[in-house]
């Protein structure tokens, strides 16, 4: 996916605005409007506004057909207004869908008769792949499919999916596997496994996400859905009873004129919750598609939603919180032996080992020492491999025998050569493993040459992020297969609150359901076949895009940059969305205590006279004063299309703060602003000697 630099051009984007007020005005379907009671209530009332307008015209109106056309014509702006954010907030995830459709290409694949890379293959489209096939992939060729690499190491663009510009390395095994169609292979070789049939694709699941294809209303939306509901059903009751109670005033006290029925449409609109009603639907698009914007796709409203509660954060550590695969960092020679000796032996007995840890050795005495890489076939050597009974590769050559593996594992094939194991070497070997490292031994028949010390490589900036996701309230737990005393080195650096040492899949799962019974809301973040369970059950999974496939089909949420603190956008987002309703909501009710003073009292000044001690704003005329709440109620919404659009910007305060903050702001500040708005609109209107 493109990063959102190159998507957007600002909130109201020229090209997305036109489409998004073509798209309201065809939105003016009743049928569009049925879905939400709110501007239901709204389009009826344009309607019947509109046809006494008509009526009015014609000569046997019940005001100036004026006067009604003006309330008619703003009732259908509120509906225009509301729509528009709608179509704006859709037309944003639109062009975005469009820009992925743009990373589709269509490309030929080389079919492998064998899932290996000597075996004979057939070139065919890249679309007719199906799940179980096999295809070599090699430097320059585009990826024709989502797949897991099952042989070869090679870097990887994927700058088309991202819109990082820096390649990654895939390979076989470990949690580096997975491959999205629509990338490209810069070096080397990969022979892949297909894990989609075609419109099954990574892609095809991405453009229907954000084309809004799987968007439903949250559980929060919902309530809300009923709770505005239930308001406009009360106010429509209420002021039903206005119109005959009006009348049968007037006729008892023989005396006054009966409320006219667009001063009641108007006062019912006025007082039901328009302002959120109309921006509600706009508010859920938009939060996903500023996760998006994140480069995290979301399954559902209900993921998003959900990031916005989280306080408990599980985070798998290899991948996730280190670089995940273990780096040299130290060569420690033992006594009487040089730092370059050691290197030299080192880099040796590593030249064909294939593994991470491996080709870190070569490089790092490479950087370290300046050490060229030596070719296999220069050597005339014989290499060997690394085995599970062994623990031990290495090189033999020139009557040397030179070997590398566990402590334990090179003590013992020493002393079959009659040497000894040095204290010093035994020494650096515990250092190494209390501070969270893996110590490799180094030796030369029957001397010891050093330790190389392997360790994790903690993911840069990364103590920061997790001390504002603290600030957040947020409890960070790391979970690792490793001893407790590497775990406990590994969460001192990165700064994690707790760790879970020699995790299984079945004690990952034991812990989350451990503090969801205390009421937590979980959040995971992983990138392992072994993370799936956990990322079944937790409320809000994170999938690292780098990670497996199974661990993408558990996750409710992919995070395309392959970052664990990705969360903390996450969250923000999820807190955005939930505060944006609740902050609109307040100030959509809040509104309704200003319009009483505008709108009551103009609708009975004829029958009760009296009710204009309660005219606070002195409004010009009691026409001027029921269009001026009018326009003000449409024009309102406008206003807040930005807000939605962008959501209520979070800030890592405590919840009371929050709610005082929110409630002097959107409920002082919705009480204040329609009795300015509203004056202001009425002094213009006078002003032009509309009334």
């Amino acid at each position: 996916m493109m990063r959102t630099s190159r998507l957007e051009k600002g909130l109201f984007d020229p090209v997305i605005a036109r489409r998004a007020a073509l798209d309201a005005v065809l939105k003016l379907d009743p049928r569009c409007q049925f879905r939400n009671p709110v501007m239901f209530v709204v389009w009826a009332g344009a309607a019947l506004t509109t046809v006494l307008a008509v009526q009015a015209l014609v000569g046997r109106g019940e005001a100036p057909w004026s006067f009604i056309l003006a309330i008619a014509l703003w009732l259908w702006f509120t509906l225009l207004f509301a729509n528009f954010a709608e179509s704006l907030a859709e037309g944003r995830g639109k062009a975005q869908a469009a820009a992925l459709r743009k990373t589709r290409r269509d490309v030929v694949a080389k079919k492998l008769a064998r899932p290996e890379r000597g075996a004979p293959f057939t070139v065919e489209p890249g679309a007719s792949l199906r799940k179980g096939d096999c295809v070599l992939i090699e430097a320059g060729d585009v990826v024709p499919c989502d797949g897991t690499v099952i042989e070869g190491i090679a870097s990887v663009d994927e700058s088309a999916i991202t819109g990082e510009s820096a390649p990654v390395i895939r390979e076989s095994g470990g949690d580096r596997s997975s491959l999205t169609g629509g990338t490209r292979v810069l070096s080397d070789w990969i022979v892949v496994r297909v894990v989609a049939n075609p419109g099954e694709a990574f892609i095809d699941r991405m453009i229907a996400l954000v084309e809004g294809a799987r968007r439903g209303r949250t559980p929060n939306e919902t309530a809300l859905f009923v709770l505005l509901a239930g308001l406009t059903i009360v106010f429509l009751l209420a002021t039903a009873t206005l119109r005959p109670f009006s009348a049968f005033a007037v006729q008892s006290s023989g005396q006054g004129a009966v409320v006219p029925l667009t001063v009641i449409v108007a006062l019912l609109v006025c007082l039901i919750p328009t302002t959120i009603g109309g921006l509600l639907s706009a508010i859920g698009i938009a939060g996903m598609d500023r996760m998006i914007q994140a480069n995290v796709i979301a399954s559902s409203g209900r993921a998003v939603e959900a990031a916005g509660d989280v306080d408990v954060l599980l985070l798998d550590k290899t991948g996730t919180i280190t670089l995940g695969n273990r780096q040299a960092a130290e060569f420690v020679p033992a006594n009487g032996v040089t730092a370059e000796v050691l290197a030299d032996a080192a880099q040796l007995a590593s030249l064909a080992d294939e593994t991470p840890e491996g080709r870190s050795i070569v490089v790092f005495a490479k950087e370290r020492h300046g050490l060229r890489e030596r070719a296999l076939n220069e050597l005339g050597a014989t290499f060997i491999p690394f085995s599970a009974q062994t623990r031990m590769s290495g090189v033999d050559f020139d009557g040397r025998e030179i070997r590398k593996g566990a402590p334990d594992a090179i003590a013992d094939y020493v002393s079959w050569h009659d040497g000894t194991f040095p204290p010093d070497v035994r020494g650096s070997v515990e250092r190494i493993a209390k501070g969270g490292g893996t110590p490799l031994v180094v030796a030369d028949r029957a001397r010891v040459l050093g330790v190389i010390h392997l360790k994790d490589v903690v993911k840069g900036g990364i103590r920061e992020r997790f001390l504002e996701l603290r600030r957040m309230g947020i409890k960070t737990v790391m979970i690792t297969g490793d001893n407790p005393l590497t775990a406990a080195a590994i969460a001192a650096e990165a700064g994690v609150d707790d760790f879970l040492a020699q995790a299984t899949p079945e004690r990952k799962l034991e812990l989350i359901r451990e503090y969801q019974s205390k009421g937590h809301l979980v959040a995971m973040a992983g990138d392992g076949t072994n993370d799936a369970p956990a990322l079944a059950q937790a409320d809000v999974a994170v999938a690292m895009n780098s990670g497996t496939q199974a661990a993408k089909e558990a996750g409710n949420l992919i995070d395309l940059d392959s970052n664990p603190t990705k969360l903390i956008e996450i969250v923000e987002v999820g807190k955005q969305m939930l505060m944006t309703r609740g902050s609109l909501t307040t100030f959509s009710i809040a509104n309704d205590v200003a319009k009483y003073f505008a709108i009551l009292p103009a609708a009975f000044a004829a029958t009760y006279p009296a009710l204009g001690k309660l005219d606070l704003m002195r409004l010009g005329s009691p026409n001027s004063a029921v269009l001026s709440a009018v326009i003000f109620n449409a024009l309102i919404l406008v206003v807040l299309i930005p807000l939605a659009l962008r959501g209520v910007r979070y800030r890592p305060i405590g919840a009371q703060a929050l709610l005082r903050r929110n409630l002097l702001l959107y409920g002082v500040g919705g009480i204040v602003a329609p009795f300015v708005g509203i004056k202001a609109v009425d002094v213009v209107l006078n002003g032009l000697g509309i009334t």
